[in-house]
């Protein structure tokens, strides 16, 4: 009998400044919660381990914006967070917090051995300083005008519009979130891990699975995007980075000379994963070390469920760290999901513009598993995807309700209605009959195949595909017009039915653990202990008694869906019936705009053009010909003489074979109705508008 793997998962630790919304469900905790439920299911040595990250600038700014300490802060949200994840039934093994003691003890014993290890360098640089708060800024209490691509309010590490990664000086115009005003450079000194040091075997490990000359995992087994994300950073030449912080909240360097310095949060955080570790092998008996360590593991398999946003975190500088050290193990994979966006744009945590898992839950506590399928069949694996609830209702009525609940309702009522709720003989199986068992029983090896291969969204369409399947057999064989006339091909087929049931039931377990138990206390059938290779035929034999049929899903009314929609609509005082503002220029870009009041001296319709006028122009510099669709609007009769608003150095270039000099600047509504706009008192043509 071969042996089967150990695991050892990880989901990233959500930050505890801030609750979770859908997005963080859809592409991090939920599908690792279905990978971890089926390796349990197949009789897998697993431990699932995630915790809160409760250090670094985004504690310390949420603790400033609430005028409360960041202990308070990280307490407020590790409770708010871990009770979402409880009450949506998130199986754990332990969820930590970064800001325990024994994680502080292991993350301050992991420096020191790579400090000891002559795995730094320590540096002195240049870095962003306040001057009115007498302290060195953070990442993120810097922000400025993205270089790449030039929005702004982007941070010290990262611009979320774009998604770049970043260093401070990297920002034009930097700004101090503390004071609001431009910081200067001061020089302090930092332990940095000189990534360059380790590009050829990154590149080996990454690309190939080798690692010390031996395979180490499949690379086609990886996704795309983790790949070519790691290879894009690697082929443009890793950096050294800095491995601790000017800050007074986090991990203290444990070193003499390293006073008002904290462990840099990308380095402090993913060890928060092995010293969960520790604390749950401490309450239940277990040695952690089977579970990180290289001699103790031996071949476990260690795999990190992530968002995109963590991949080089997760795939470079942690790995580089381990090995670094020299006592654990690698990843084996690290399965990065896309970004879920919500109703045609990004979750927006400071616009309010999400869905939060918490308020989900008190809202619609009998639809988490509801929640759970839509966020599966939707789930971001190799490319962004979006939530809408018009397609949350159409989902749930039309798969859960009219396809899978469907199903199992009349099989059941049938059941109870023909048979007392006694599973009769099957007696002889027809063609039609061997073919639907067959199905039954090779739906679970076909699922285990794509979740093996973290292809969860296929698996759980392979489930679905399995309840159609039943439904059409149903349809095809017409029970309820066989009983008057072939009674006994009618216990052949409700057989069948209820065998297909407790299949759907089974392996419903990691996908929709829910549903699942209420299937199987309808059919009133114990599964607890079955294994994901359990057989229906098996478990299901002539004379059991199932229980009481019950709805399964009821349907989402409209109602609900528009609700729903004017709430996040009230939440976000900027997602408003006007279009989003467009991309932000710099104050240099807007003083070339030459914008003056001008009369129209004249006006004619462009020939062959319902919508264009020929204006002449009297600029009080000169006079020229502007091109304007606003025919439609008005007639040149009535322009003629009007003082309107011009934009003057606008490249010229020919409509309908008239070169337009510029552009007439209109107000439009929402209905799309132009308006010329004008000054309050009489200016003369030539004035300009700044």
């Amino acid at each position: 009998m071969e042996k089967l793997a150990t695991y050892t998962v990880t989901a990233a630790l959500p930050y505890a400044n801030g609750p979770l919304h859908l997005g963080h469900v859809a592409g991090v905790y939920l599908p690792a919660d279905i990978f971890v439920r089926f390796l349990r299911l197949k009789g897998h040595d697993v431990v699932f381990i995630c915790g809160s990250d409760e250090h670094g600038a985004a504690i310390t700014l949420r603790a400033k914006k609430e005028g409360i300490s960041p202990q308070e802060i990280v307490d407020k949200y590790n409770n708010l967070i871990g009770e979402a994840f409880q009450n949506f039934d998130i199986s754990f093994d332990i969820f930590h917090r970064t800001s325990a003691q024994i994680h502080h003890e292991t993350s301050q014993d992991f420096f020191k051995k790579l400090y000891e290890n002559g795995k730094f360098i320590e540096e002195v640089s240049e870095q962003y300083f306040d001057e009115e708060f007498q302290q060195f800024l953070a990442d993120r209490y810097i922000t400025g005008t993205c270089p790449k691509c030039h929005s702004d309010g982007a941070y010290g590490d990262q611009c979320e519009k774009c998604g770049s990664d970043l260093s401070p000086t990297d920002l034009i115009n930097p700004i101090s979130t503390l004071s609001n005003k431009p910081p200067i450079l001061k020089s302090t000194s930092h332990w940095y891990l000189p990534m360059n040091l380790h590009e050829e075997w990154l590149r080996s490990w990454i690309q190939d699975g080798i690692l010390d000359g031996k395979e180490q995992h499949q690379p086609k087994e990886w996704r795309n995007q983790v790949i070519g994300q790691c290879m894009s950073w690697i082929n443009g030449g890793l950096k050294p980075r800095a491995m601790t912080r000017d800050l007074d909240w986090g991990v203290k360097v444990p070193l003499e000379h390293a006073e008002g310095k904290v462990l840099y949060v990308w380095l402090d955080a993913p060890i928060g994963y092995i010293s969960a570790t520790k604390q749950w092998a401490l309450d239940n008996g277990k040695n952690w070390k089977d579970y990180w360590c290289k001699t103790e593991a031996e071949d476990r398999k260690l795999v990190h469920f992530i968002g995109k946003d963590n991949i080089v975190f997760h795939s470079i500088i942690f790995p580089i760290l381990l090995k670094d050290h020299g006592d654990f193990i690698l990843p084996d994979n690290v399965p990065a999901y896309e970004f879920l966006n919500l109703e045609g744009d990004k979750f927006s945590t400071s616009r309010n513009w999400a869905v939060w898992l918490h308020e989900f839950i008190a809202d619609h506590p009998k639809r988490i598993d509801e929640l759970k399928y839509v966020l599966t069949s939707i789930a971001p694996e190799s490319k962004d995807s979006e939530f809408t609830w018009k397609e949350f209702q159409t989902r749930v009525n039309s798969e859960l309700a009219d396809v899978l609940g469907n199903f199992v309702n009349r099989t059941l009522v049938l059941t109870q209605k023909y048979y007392e709720g006694i599973i009769p003989n099957p007696g002889s199986l027809s063609k039609e009959d061997e073919e639907l068992i067959a199905a039954i029983e090779n739906t679970p090896s076909k699922i285990e195949k794509l979740i093996y291969a973290y292809k969860l969204r296929e698996a759980q369409a392979e489930w679905m595909n399995l309840a159609r399947q039943g439904n059409k057999y149903l349809a095809d064989q017409e029970p309820w017009k066989l009983i008057k006339t072939n009674p006994a091909r009618v216990k052949t087929i409700l057989y069948c039915a209820n065998c297909l049931t407790l299949q759907l039931a089974l392996v419903a377990r990691p996908l929709l653990p829910g549903t699942s138990e209420k299937i199987t206390k309808m059919l009133n059938v114990d599964v607890s202990k079955t294994s994901w290779d359990s057989k229906p035929t098996d478990i299901l034999t002539e004379g059991h008694c199932i229980g009481t049929p019950e709805i399964l899903f009821f349907k989402i009314e409209d109602t609900l869906v528009e609700e729903e929609r004017a709430k996040l609509l009230k939440n976000d005082s900027t997602h408003t019936k006007f279009p989003p503002m467009k991309e932000a220029i710099s104050f240099d870009e807007f003083t070339k705009m030459d914008m003056r009041l001008a009369t129209i001296k004249h006006a004619e319709k462009v020939e062959n053009a319902d919508k264009l006028l020929k204006l002449t122009i009297l600029t009080g510099i000169d006079e020229r010909t502007i091109v304007s669709g606003i025919a439609a609007h008005y007639t040149p009769e009535e322009i003629i003489g009007k003082t309107v608003l011009v934009l003057l150095n606008l490249a010229p270039r020919k409509i309908r074979g008239i070169e337009s000099q510029g552009m007439v600047l209109m107000a439009e509504d929402t209905e799309g109705a132009l308006s010329f706009l004008s000054p309050e008192k009489a200016f003369e043509a030539g004035h300009t508008v700044r």
